[in-house]
């Protein structure tokens, strides 16, 4: 029994928003099954539909079942158990969604993790989940040498990017690499996908389990309110719940459609909504290990989806792309916009590019986080306000409170609160901090504190205003600047370190810290040394773009670090 189900509805929400859907639509039940067992409806059903569309090449719902159940027996082989957590690292390639399943099959968790993670990062998430197993590109074998024997990690599957491809262009990208990189030694720790998934078409197959709706099924990151990494455990329910929510709400997609799978799998938006959503439909989902916004209207012109989801700078450079001559996009139905604000300038230009470019669609915008599986609210078709990100999805409740946890009038700004079937179980490992999120409020029922502004209209349809929490979202990635701060200050030349979000053209905000170095430091020398540090130890995205040293930090008359102050710095530094 889930938090979900313990708690009985003691006063009724207010939900303006309701009018827009069917009785039948916000009694919806989820069923006690698994996103293995969505998958597996959905080939039992569309066994010829295209499943995955990687690289142009094309796999049926039939064959990607039969990847996942052999996947799932070689798992089961090397001892893979029902609760063990195994941490995924690799970008958008059919391995990594053929080992989510397969995962889910034996009641198995899995660990989403960024692809271009830090040698640091890496082992911090292996030692965080206790995971015990290992998937992850073959070229990242220098970043995990050091340490993978000490760490809780009994088996390592090595994926190349050319184990999708078809042979021919497999074995040119294979022999490409060769001197590219550190490969893996002969060790018995180490095994590569190939010959992984060649000898586990030939063990038994795995014994049915009892498993359900509030199995744990995947671990993704998130900050949370404190700014610290951590790790967000997600049932099956959120899924399947998030899958049904969706097919209400975009109404005009069938079978047969597809979405481009731009966001990453680490990234409850790109996961749920982009992969597993299109999955348990009967639809496509379009990976895209890499992308490249230059030729972002390229990739459209080869792939033509059905759906597009994504931060607003992607469709920033859809607009500004000119590769493809009289690009026809009538083959979009829905594009929706997320993870940031979308300016109501930029709105207007991308619809009018829609429309020039022959689609029907018009872009529209959604919200949600990690802890509530990505998306909570979107607008779509009619249902949509410009400037809004939406209404709740069916089965969804938001409501706008002050500090005392009172709801306010419509239209006043204040907290978004959230309660949903796809809440989080909690943050692993961290009873403190997921109390803290998920709190009990007098109406009985359970809600998660967002820690982002926004105000809703009379018709339920939700504004953002921004976050009370110090974020910095980069190309849609969130930015932690807590967690910038306390990797820079473990430098034994720093003395303090603060990190603020600047904007930039491209990326809407990149990271730039302030640095205020220990006596006897050379800062002109320091500065070169924590550029390589910040390499060694940060995401690539996490990099500070710019970093600055000072003597000091400003302050505030309560001596904490002004931030408005750092905001308006031009960032010239101060050395001794």
């Amino acid at each position: 029994m889930s938090i979900f189900d313990i708690f009985t509805v003691k006063k009724k929400i207010p939900a303006p928003w309701k009018k827009y859907y069917t009785k039948k639509n916000l009694r919806y039940k989820i069923p006690d099954i698994t996103m293995y067992d969505q998958v597996a409806e959905s080939a039992l059903a569309y066994p010829r539909n295209v499943a995955i569309q990687y690289m142009g090449k094309k796999i049926n719902y039939m064959s990607f079942l039969k990847k996942i159940n052999i996947c799932a027996n070689g798992f089961n082989e090397l001892g893979v158990k029902k609760g063990d957590i195994v941490t995924i690292l690799l970008p958008n390639v059919p391995e990594a969604l053929i080992s989510l399943y397969a995962l889910n099959k034996l009641g198995a968790i899995a660990n989403m993790t960024h692809p271009l993670s830090a040698e640091e990062e890496i082992k911090q998430t292996l030692e965080s989940t206790k995971s015990k197993y290992l998937i992850i590109y073959d070229a990242q074998y220098d970043k995990i040498k050091s340490f993978i024997k000490d760490t809780s990690v009994k088996r390592v599957i090595f994926v190349s990017p050319g184990d999708s491809l078809n042979f021919i262009k497999g074995f040119i990208y294979d022999v490409s690499q060769l001197t590219k990189f550190e490969h893996h030694p002969k060790d018995r720790l180490y095994i590569n996908w190939k010959r992984f998934m060649l000898g586990s078409k030939f063990v038994k197959g795995v014994s049915p389990l009892k498993l359900g709706k509030n199995t744990p099924a995947v671990i993704i990151h998130s900050g949370g309110t404190s700014g610290t990494p951590k790790n967000v455990v997600i049932q099956n329910r959120a899924f399947i719940f998030a899958a049904k929510g969706e097919e209400i709400d975009l109404i005009r997609l069938n079978q047969g459609d597809s979405a481009l799978a731009i966001m990453p799998n680490f990234h409850g938006f790109g996961l749920s909504v982009l992969m597993h959503t299109p999955l348990a439909l009967g639809c496509s989902t379009i990976l895209v290990p890499k992308f490249d916004a230059k030729k972002f209207d390229v990739l459209f012109n080869k792939t033509k989806p059905t759906c597009v989801l994504g931060v607003p700078t992607l469709f920033e450079a859809l607009i500004n792309s000119n590769n493809v001559k009289n690009l026809d996009l009538s083959f979009l139905k829905y594009v929706i916009s997320g993870g940031d604000l979308l300016p109501k300038n930029l709105e207007d230009e991308i619809n009018e590019y829609l429309e020039k470019h022959n689609s029907t669609a018009r872009i529209t915008q959604g919200y949600g986080l990690s802890e509530a599986l990505a998306c909570v609210t979107m607008a779509h078709d009619d249902v949509n306000k410009s400037g809004s990100v939406g209404i709740p999805l069916a089965g969804n409740y938001i409501k706008i409170i002050d500090d005392e946890r009172k709801i306010v009038p419509y239209g006043e700004t204040g907290e978004i609160v959230i309660n949903s079937k796809a809440l989080m179980m909690g943050y692993l490992d961290n009873e403190k901090e997921t109390n803290e999120v998920l709190q009990i409020h007098d109406d009985g029922h359970v809600w998660l504190h967002t820690g982002d502004l926004g105000y809703m209209d009379e018709d339920g349809f939700l504004f953002y205003k921004g976050r009370i929490k110090r974020m910095i979202i980069t190309s849609g990635y969130n930015v932690y600047p807590s967690h910038v701060e306390e990797v820079i200050e473990k430098h034994p030349a720093v003395l303090q370190c603060s990190v603020i979000g600047v904007p930039h053209p491209y990326k809407q905000q990149v990271p730039k810290a302030f640095v205020v170095l220990k006596e006897g430091n050379h800062g002109l020398l320091v500065k070169q040394e924590l550029k390589a540090y910040c390499k060694k130890n940060l995401a690539k995205y996490m990099i500070p773009y710019e970093i600055v040293i000072r003597k000091q930090l400003p302050k505030t008359k309560l001596g904490k670090v002004d931030f408005k102050v750092l905001q308006n710095d031009a960032g010239e530094d101060e050395y001794e």
